[in-house]
């Protein structure tokens, strides 16, 4: 069956343009010629509207990555989603949530936007256009070209970190980190902390990529690999640790104490996110603050732009990260 991204590669034009065409946008400032072509290929290639099980009222749609489930084990997610809500409510604009899976399964065109929290494919991305031309992604950026998008600035956070150890006499430095991949296919996502680690590192001389591990961003993952570390390292542990998020951190730190590791004696620590326990773990979590609910009330902010304002250029915002040193950190 034909997509709206099949359209777009044949008529030579933007996902957002074929979805507004298709839907009548008044909008729209395209040509004659732009439209015709868009509804040539339409034809040409069969298009037809889904039809789809359920609809949803007019109103934004949050789209989530993640499950309920999933993001109780990750609070990254779920600032971003009440910093979207608090806004929202603060508009008084109506909102409904969905996860992904669901979502698609609506009937296209009754929503005014749609904000979609968390990885998502160019494909997916293209599979969510259908739905509304007015989109905001947050937490990943699948075409800065076509599609608004707000994301934390992680390779400077990676630097943040990686630069106060270095200034502080580390250099045989580690890295724990997590790997994702993209739900309907098994593309793994580039991630910018471990990219980061892996250039600066590099650049200085001090990389060693036998200090590099990876599985999955939880808690039991972060004591898996720390355990891991540990043996491999037992008679020459790395002075300082770079973890990607709290959430691994906190399993760090206990195969550490575990192990009767002394933190930050004998090993300095440093994550990401600054979730609401890192403060009140022992010892208290050095991390990389990202303003997760600052990060929601921007993409509301840009979504009402598009539908509001009829912006018609796309804008990707990076969100500044604060390096905020406790306990676990010298």
């Amino acid at each position: 069956m034909a997509t709206i991204k099949d359209i777009a590669e044949k008529a030579g034009v933007s996902l957002a343009t074929v979805s507004r065409v298709l839907n009548y946008d008044e909008s729209l400032s395209a040509t004659e010629a732009t439209k015709k072509r868009v509804f040539e290929a339409a034809e040409a290639l069969a298009y037809k509207k889904g039809k789809r099980k359920n609809t949803v009222a007019s109103s934004i749609a949050i789209v989530h990555w993640y499950t309920e489930k999933e993001e109780l084990e990750d609070l990254y997610y779920m600032s971003i989603r009440l910093g979207v809500e608090q806004r929202c409510q603060s508009k008084a604009i109506k909102f409904v949530k969905y996860v992904y899976d669901d979502f698609i399964q609506l009937e296209p065109g009754n929503v005014d936007g749609i904000i979609a929290v968390g990885k998502f494919s160019y494909e997916q991305a293209a599979s969510i256009v259908e739905f509304s031309p007015h989109v905001v992604f947050v937490d990943s950026s699948p075409d800065s070209e076509q599609f608004d998008a707000v994301v934390a600035n992680f390779e400077r956070a990676a630097e943040k970190v990686l630069q106060h150890f270095i200034e502080g006499g580390h250099q045989q430095i580690g890295y724990i980190g997590g790997r994702e991949r993209y739900r309907l296919d098994s593309q793994e996502i580039d991630d910018p902390r471990e990219r980061t680690f892996q250039s600066f590192m590099t650049k200085r001389g001090y990389y060693d990529k036998n200090l590099v591990f990876t599985g999955s961003f939880t808690v039991q993952a972060g004591q898996r690999l720390m355990e891991e570390l540990i043996e491999a390292y037992r008679d020459k542990l790395p002075t300082a640790v770079f973890v990607a998020n709290d959430t691994m951190a906190v399993g760090c730190l206990r195969a550490l104490h575990e192990y009767g590791i002394q933190v930050p004696d004998e090993i300095s620590l440093i994550s990401v996110n600054d979730i609401s326990i890192s403060k009140y773990m022992y010892p208290a979590l050095s991390t990389v603050k990202v303003y997760t609910e600052v990060m929601g009330e921007t993409a509301v902010d840009l979504l009402m732009e598009q539908v509001n304002e009829d912006r018609k250029v796309s804008k990707r915002v990076d969100i500044a990260t604060t390096l905020v040193l406790r306990n676990s950190s010298k």
